[in-house]
């Protein structure tokens, strides 16, 4: 089985994350992220422009769960579009990490929540028998591979700081919507309070960087993330991927080509396969209407892909997909039944 497209989970690390990585491992250095090498990598963030808190974590999952455990009290819930990673692949850890922490869940089109559905969850009274909303969460670029703009994040996040709700963003894919022309140094601006800084979809080991922009939340993050087991005594191998990535440029670059991919691949798909896009292609992710036995019959021919939430196949271009390999799967899917 090929897993080219399978995920950007599945690629290797980036060159430039791996030489950071070995670099790092040369000497001796202080633990627990007391090193050098943490401290450039966490001041490598400022390209977000904004003073803020970062630390390094194991994973995405734990850094969302953590951080909507900053934002909402047990008793109270947190709203994100129905489809977002925290709704769908995490298990329940932001209400295990959140001691009970609530998910509302939320539709709009292609991953993006709809402002008038946030409305009216806004707009619910709250009573004594449900979990009233705390936070908004919002993932960029989306799990269907679209990019908020600026504006579209306005409409959402502004009617929830009126309340006096926090924000989170899941950017575990922050990169390819920063390919995609997204303007990073907006995200504080327009009042994001916690944000996950995603590494391991564009080129790292397994990291994944919290950033806290409401310093606030940084009380005793230190501790929380011990009890969490989300602090390496070893800290600088977590951190050093993502430092090469960002001071090489290879955290863009990596996410510009896999968006290109994205499209070369949609692009062939469309104009050579009987079958339709399901979603606009603006990220690195494909999404494609085929009945189950195509699919099967491309799982057969050794193409891994998989069938989504909203029944559409998934391809995923990552920073290490070949041009070569995307015309062979065009390819394979314009010779399908």
């Amino acid at each position: 089985m090929r897993y080219d497209f399978g995920s950007d989970n599945t690629a290797g690390m980036a060159p430039a994350a791996m030489d950071a990585m070995v670099g790092a491992n040369d000497g001796f250095a202080r633990a627990y992220g007391a090193d050098d090498v943490t401290a450039r990598a966490g001041e490598s963030g400022r390209r977000l422009d904004a003073d803020a808190e970062v630390r390094f974590v194991f994973s995405g999952t734990a850094a969302n769960a953590i951080a909507l455990s900053m934002l909402a009290f047990p008793h109270e819930a947190v709203l994100a579009h129905h489809a977002a990673h925290i709704c769908t692949d995490e298990t329940g850890a932001p209400g295990f990490f959140g001691q009970g922490v609530g998910l509302i869940g939320l539709p709009g089109f292609s991953g993006k929540i709809a402002p008038t559905a946030l409305t009216a969850a806004l707009a619910e009274p709250e009573v004594g028998h449900r979990q009233p909303p705390a936070a908004l969460s919002l993932t960029q670029s989306t799990e269907y591979g679209t990019v908020y703009s600026e504006e579209e994040l306005r409409h959402l996040i502004e009617p929830v700081k009126l309340k006096g709700h926090g924000v989170h963003m899941d950017g575990a894919r922050l990169a390819n919507a920063a390919a995609a022309g997204f303007d990073l140094t907006q995200i504080a601006r327009l009042g994001v309070d916690v944000l996950v800084f995603g590494g391991a979809k564009a080129g790292a080991n397994c990291t994944e960087a919290l950033v806290m922009f409401d310093k606030t939340l940084a009380r005793r993050i230190d501790n929380r993330l011990k009890q969490a087991g989300q602090t390496a005594s070893k800290a600088r191998f977590l951190a050093a991927p993502f430092l090469g990535l960002l001071e090489s440029g290879a955290w863009e670059d990596g996410a510009a080509h896999a968006n290109l991919m994205a499209r070369r691949l949609a692009e062939g798909i469309a104009t050579r396969s009987p079958f339709i896009l399901a979603h606009p292609v603006e990220a690195n992710a494909v999404f494609v209407r085929m009945p189950e036995a195509a699919h099967a019959r491309l799982n057969a021919l050794g193409w891994a892909c998989y069938r989504f939430d909203d029944g559409s196949v998934r391809f995923v271009c990552s920073w290490a997909t070949r041009a070569e390999a995307v015309d062979e799967i065009v390819d394979a899917i314009a010779g399908l039944d």
